[in-house]
């Protein structure tokens, strides 16, 4: 409550009319916060220049031992490459704004926090949509490049079932940064523990499957890197699915849900 000048009455200033920062101006906002630091991009430059380096390689080593050359082998050499970086990027969507303390202002802006969260995770899936179709591309040209070099048609196979196992593993590998970020609101934890759960945990849990006769059954529930390994092989049974599932929810859901909680009651400093 404030006074008006030279009245000394109380007034008070109503804004319940004002409207909303609409969604869509949040997430254009987000997806250019994403690329406006000098972490942001580097990370999306080093995307792209593994991608590169990683078609010129496959293309060399094609050429000389002549192996598959199809649009296929291209794209996935540019995109497998390049996919070890989508957990980072979905980490450093979220877990920056509380590293650089700009989340006050931020969340002074749009106190609706959740708004803010989802515009950042649709901001991470379109960034990673531009690492699948820039992979695309590149193995467009690639593929070209190769039918010259071996002076024949080019190969256009491409295997849309695995293509779309693909589209869905690496979209789940930066949601599950972005979870591990939205949990710890903390870059170099965030990375830590991503290495670790992506690494190290596989070779835990099939040792314990190679140990234990009981938690070789167990395992396929358990383990969701394996489970999501399958869907380069779709169609898959219903236990495949299953698996997925199950996995996907101790893995993926539970640890985004708590990092949604902790981020909406988290004190902002």
């Amino acid at each position: 409550m404030s006074t008006v000048p030279g009245s000394g009455s109380p007034f008070t200033l109503d804004v319940s009319g004002t409207p909303g920062i609409p969604f869509l101006r949040l997430f254009q906002v987000e997806l250019r916060k994403s690329v406006d630091t000098r972490a942001g991009r580097w990370l999306v430059g080093v995307t792209v220049g593994v991608a590169l380096l990683a078609e010129v390689i496959y293309l060399i080593v094609a050429v000389n031992k002549d192996l598959d050359g199809s649009y296929g082998s291209f794209v996935a050499a540019s995109a497998f490459v390049s996919s070890f970086l989508l957990p980072i990027l979905g980490i450093m969507v979220v877990s920056s704004e509380w590293s650089q303390r700009t989340a006050m202002t931020t969340f002074a802006l749009e106190p609706r926090r959740m708004r803010i969260v989802w515009a950042k995770m649709l901001a991470g899936v379109s960034l990673t949509a531009f690492v699948l179709a820039f992979a695309l591309v590149v193995g467009l040209a690639f593929v070209l490049l190769f039918s010259v070099f071996q002076g024949n048609s080019p190969d256009w196979t491409f295997g849309w079932s695995g293509f779309a196992g693909f589209v869905m593993n690496q979209t789940f590998s930066m949601l599950g940064g972005f979870a591990l970020a939205a949990l710890l609101l903390n870059t170099p934890a965030a990375i830590v523990v991503y290495v670790a759960y992506k690494y190290v945990l596989p070779g835990l849990l099939a040792l314990g499957a190679a140990l234990m006769a009981w938690f070789n059954s167990l395992q396929p529930w358990i383990d969701f890197q394996a489970a999501q390994s399958e869907l380069y092989d779709m169609p898959l049974t219903a236990a495949q699915w299953w698996h997925l599932v199950v996995s996907g929810l101790i893995w993926l859901v539970v640890p985004l849900a708590i990092g949604l909680w902790r981020i909406s009651r988290a004190e902002v400093k």
